[in-house]
Order: structure tokens, then C-alpha cells, then sequence
């Protein structure tokens, strides 16, 4: 027996309408064709489908069986037509995000939440992407959005601009190196560097300043939360390097001072790696606004 998807629209409709010239308006076909299609479908079945001395017509116990079906699959056949009709349309879809910026979590946060509120139907997710190579995975489509500062020449792939920021020094008031104006790669020898748990090539204080000085701190001590880094160097235990963005309350707190790195102080950019296909997507260029945003916001506190 072959059923089609009419076929159990048909049924509904004629048990819902109680007849066949208002389920054929519903339909939108003549009453005879929707005739036509009951006897094609009861001949395939080889059983009566209604009770048609009946009024209003009703269903004989082969035809209720079929309306059960029809009540369990057309909802789901409505649904992924939906589902789908969002995704043609830009308005659902999914957003898998890997962050090469151990710091970017604290950054990143308040612009999903954001997000999240305008765009319900998208899937979020957040993958650390310093535990895999993130960019490759973004290639195989294993994630869509690499946040990065280092981009590359790859095949398919777009790096968009999100902002600017400076790593700083950090470190106690009374710290011998609070009294300069800046610090150099020189001043780090000797001294306890704490950093994220990150490999260095990660790192701006040692891709951008140290490794091509050629300067080995005196320890390295690593630490995950941001604001365990910063209790350590409140109490002297060790220096830090962070975005200027991270350490803003820092400029209002006498425990610490923030110093550029270098006299001309250091720059650096963040990026939202995407495939190309993806660009004109608008829920990509929403997170890339919102995230332009929350960063201009951190910036200005």
C-alpha cells in the first residue's frame, strides 16, 4: 500500500471537516478529485476508509487507523518544513564558537546573552578552542565561529575585524616596576609571570614581546581564572599580562597599576574567523555587531 502525505492530510481533513465539500475547500481541490483520491486509496487498501451513509461522514475502524497516523506524522512533517523554511531564511540555524583567547571568555559572555535574546532558534555553543586546532575544525564544519588574533590564509575561510586592544602590564602597587612608565622584555627577567594555562605561541607577552627577545622570566606560574591572577598579584605573589579591556577596574583599584608594554605600547586585533558561505548569514553579522559592541563598551568603562 503506498500512502502519501495528501493521503493522511485527506483523511484529517475530511474527519475534522465532517464532510467532503468543506474538506475540499480546505484543500483547496474539487470535490471530485478528492473523491477520486478516497476510492484510489481505499482500492490500494482494500477496505472501506469511511462510513458514508453517516452524517456527518465518519471514519470506519481502517480509516481511524490511518487518522491516528496522520496525527502523528503531519505534525512532524509541519515542524521540519518550519525548521527548514528558517534556515532558507536566515532565521534559525547554528553557531558553534571555539575561542583561541583564554581571555575572551569574560568578553564573549554578555554578547551571547545578548544574542541569545534575538535570535532564540539558533543553537549556541561555546568550544574552547585552545584544547584543538580550532581553524581546521572550522574548515571541516566541525564549528562556525573561531574568535582569534592570529589569522591565516585559509582556503574558504573570512577573518573579520571585531576591535583592537593592547596587552598591558599588571602588577602590585608596590612593586619595584610600578614606578616606570613602561616596562620592556628586560624587566621580565627575574620576575614571576603568571599567566593563563596556555601554550606560549598563545600568549602576546611571549609571541609579541619576550620570545623575540629572547627573555626568560624567572618562573611562570599558571592560573585559569582571571581573577585569581589578579589576587595574586595584588599580594606580590608575581606580574601578569592582560587585554587593557580585562583589567579595567584595575585603573580604579590602588592594589594594582597597568603599564604599556614597550614605550609605544603594544596593539593587537581580535578577529571572528567564519567560512565564506556563512558571512551573509544575518544572524553571523548580529553576533559580529553585538560582539564590535560589548567591546567598545568594555573599552569605554
Amino acid at each position: 500500500m503506498h500512502i502519501e502525505f495528501r493521503h493522511l492530510r485527506t483523511i484529517k481533513a475530511i474527519h475534522d471537516c465532517g464532510g467532503l465539500a468543506r474538506a475540499a475547500e480546505q484543500l483547496n481541490i474539487t470535490q471530485s478529485a478528492l473523491s477520486h483520491q478516497i476510492k484510489g486509496l481505499e482500492d490500494q487498501a482494500g477496505v472501506e476508509l469511511f462510513i458514508r451513509r453517516s452524517k456527518p461522514m465518519k471514519l470506519s475502524p481502517a480509516g481511524l487507523r490511518l487518522l491516528r497516523l496522520a496525527e502523528q506524522i503531519l505534525p512532524q512533517i509541519e515542524a521540519m518544513q518550519e525548521e527548514f523554511s528558517s534556515l532558507r531564511e536566515g532565521r534559525a540555524g547554528r553557531m558553534h564558537i571555539a575561542i583561541e583567547c583564554h581571555a575572551c571568555f569574560e568578553w564573549l559572555f554578555p554578547v551571547l546573552e545578548a544574542f541569545r535574546k534575538s535570535w532564540p532558534d539558533v543553537d549556541v555553543d561555546i568550544k574552547p578552542g585552545l584544547a584543538f586546532d580550532a581553524l581546521p575544525a572550522l574548515q571541516k564544519e566541525e564549528v562556525d565561529l573561531v574568535v582569534s588574533s592570529d589569522p591565516e590564509d585559509l582556503a574558504g575561510i573570512e577573518f573579520v575585524e571585531l576591535f583592537d586592544y593592547n596587552p598591558v602590564f599588571v602588577a602590585a602597587s608596590t612593586h619595584p616596576l610600578a614606578a616606570k612608565p613602561f616596562v620592556e622584555a628586560e624587566d621580565f627577567r627575574g620576575q614571576t609571570l603568571i599567566t593563563y594555562p596556555v601554550e606560549r605561541s598563545r600568549l602576546d607577552i611571549f609571541s609579541q614581546l619576550l620570545t623575540p627577545a629572547r627573555v626568560e622570566p624567572a618562573a611562570i606560574r599558571q592560573v585559569e581564572l582571571t581573577a585569581v591572577i589578579l589576587l595574586l598579584v595584588a599580594s606580590n605573589r608575581g606580574v601578569t599580562v592582560l587585554p587593557d579591556w580585562v583589567v579595567r577596574e584595575v585603573k580604579y583599584n590602588s592594589d594594582y597599576v597597568t603599564r604599556p608594554l614597550t614605550e609605544a605600547g603594544i596593539t593587537r586585533r581580535l578577529y571572528a574567523a567564519v567560512r565564506g558561505e556563512d558571512l551573509e548569514k544575518p544572524y553571523v553579522q548580529e553576533l559580529v555587531a553585538l560582539a564590535r559592541t560589548e567591546a567598545r563598551r568594555l573599552q569605554a568603562a
